[in-house]
């Protein structure tokens, strides 16, 4: 779903989240707030927020870099957002730009003119992603101190950029990002195992630029935004170590079941016997900066503004949200039925906005994603009170490997799903969210949204207060 026009995004999100009577004037209203917060992310708007060329500099995240006549300038970048980002790079520097290439999951591609791109195989890395990510480090050979590159980096950069070290092959770092996925790990987590499997994570396309400056700008989809984990941080210092990645797969039980050559790496690296990835301190970092540009925060704060200006009372409960999806499920749930309760803690029609990204540790041969499941929890946890609705949503458009970017859920879900014959206890059991909810209408569909800030949940509780036909801007 493209976000070329507020009111046109609003449409398109209605006809994927109407078809319950029950709540359905809420349902109006969560495709309301949620087309102003991914407006809010957009990462063109944001990246053409960040960057100006003036006639001898360019000013990339608030900072000045002195472009000399000779100095070239090269973009490279990978992640869900960024074809929208290079689109906008693009736009600011014109013939100024050199040479560029970008990689984006298949299906969220976009014209451009100057900077090639390519698409590769996301969450599960591909050969087109080991191409890519060969045919980049190529275009950043050679450079000098004068020339100047920008690195646009946004969520889903780890799996597009798998080029494996010497000793390992992209499909054992595709089966161990599988496992790791499987296990419950946290994107941070996975990230710090793949770095240390890789040429380009933890640093090290920062290294292969060197001696040229690098500017990197962000659209964030982790939890606080730590510059080092985001797209496994291509250009950022890495604080972890083989070491740490090691304890990682033994915290989740997968030490023995990763391919043999994955597992003698990072045990050759622990041991001294392979280069370490460059470090906080690190000379390489000396003329490399970054900045945030777009990020969970920013989706979450124009939620909670939208929903206040259509009527609700809205309460912005935290962007750190993390854990396993049923459980956060059951707490959101929760806080929905005190409000329904008791107007605590916001009145009455509230608005609760969370955001963060869940996990799921896959025990069942059902099919889904972590919102899905979140929903699905939450629903059985909804049975039976009226006039709540939970939403949980990916902000890029994809919840799993479905096709679907979430689901909703209210007192009705499971009632309706059980006059379908279905137990959504069983389906949650088997990690089976995405059958039922599609069974009974309650799945979101929009498409690539070619953002990527993480998720966004929704407790809407009680009608909003201003009437539909002054809702609008």
């Amino acid at each position: 779903m493209r976000m070329d026009g507020e009111g046109q995004a609003a449409v398109r999100f209605e006809e994927r989240l109407f078809g319950v009577a029950a709540t359905a004037s809420l349902r109006r209203a969560a495709a309301q707030i949620l087309v102003r917060a991914l407006g809010a992310a957009d990462p063109y708007a944001a990246t053409l927020r960040a960057l100006a060329l003036r006639p001898d500099a360019l000013v990339a995240g608030g900072r000045a870099f002195r472009l000399a006549p000779t100095a070239r300038v090269v973009v490279v970048g990978a992640g869900k957002a960024a074809a929208p980002m290079a689109r906008a790079t693009e736009e600011v520097l014109g013939d100024r730009l050199a040479a560029g290439l970008v990689v984006v999951r298949r299906g969220y591609a976009a014209p451009l003119r100057r900077v090639a791109l390519r698409e590769a195989g996301h969450p599960i890395p591909d050969a087109a992603g080991c191409s890519a990510a060969r045919e980049m480090l190529g275009l950043l050979s050679g450079l000098g101190p004068d020339d100047l590159v920008i690195a646009l980096v946004s969520g889903g950069g780890s799996a597009l950029l798998p080029l494996p070290r010497a000793g390992v092959t992209f499909d054992d770092i595709a089966a161990t990002t599988q496992l790791l996925l499987r296990s419950g790990a946290t994107i941070t987590e996975v990230n710090a195992v793949r770095k240390h499997l890789s040429q380009i994570g933890g640093g090290q396309l920062a290294r292969a630029a060197a001696p040229a400056r690098v500017i990197t700008l962000v659209v964030s989809d982790i939890v606080g935004s730590p510059l080092d984990a985001i797209a496994s941080g291509p250009t950022a210092p890495d604080p972890t170590t083989y070491a740490d990645a090691l304890g990682i797969l033994g915290r989740y039980g997968i030490a023995d079941r990763v391919p043999a050559a994955a597992r003698e790496v990072l045990r050759h690296g622990e041991q001294g016997r392979l280069p370490e990835t460059p470090k906080p301190g690190d000379p390489v970092f000396e003329k490399a900066h970054a900045a945030i540009v777009a990020d969970n925060a920013t989706a979450a704060r124009a939620a909670a503004e939208e929903a206040e200006r259509i009527g609700f009372h809205p309460l912005l409960l935290s962007t750190f949200m993390e854990g396993e999806a049923r459980e956060v499920g059951r707490v959101l749930a929760g806080i929905a039925r005190q409000i329904a309760a008791t107007g605590d803690p916001v009145r009455r029609p509230a608005c609760v906005v969370a955001g963060g990204e869940t996990t799921v540790t896959v025990t069942g041969p059902g099919r889904g994603g972590r919102n899905q499941e979140l929903a699905l929890a939450a629903a059985l946890a909804l049975e039976g009170i009226p006039d709540v609705l939970l939403v949980s949503f990916a902000t890029d458009g994809t919840d799993g490997p479905t096709d679907a970017a979430g689901a909703v859920a209210d007192g009705t879900t499971a009632a309706r799903a059980r006059a379908r014959g279905l137990d959504p206890a069983r389906h949650l059991r088997d990690n089976d969210a995405y059958p039922l909810l599609d069974a009974v209408g309650d799945l979101i569909r929009t498409g690539p949204t070619n953002t990527n800030v993480a998720d966004l949940a929704l407790i809407l509780c009680g009608a909003p207060t201003t009437p539909s036909h002054q809702r609008g801007r």
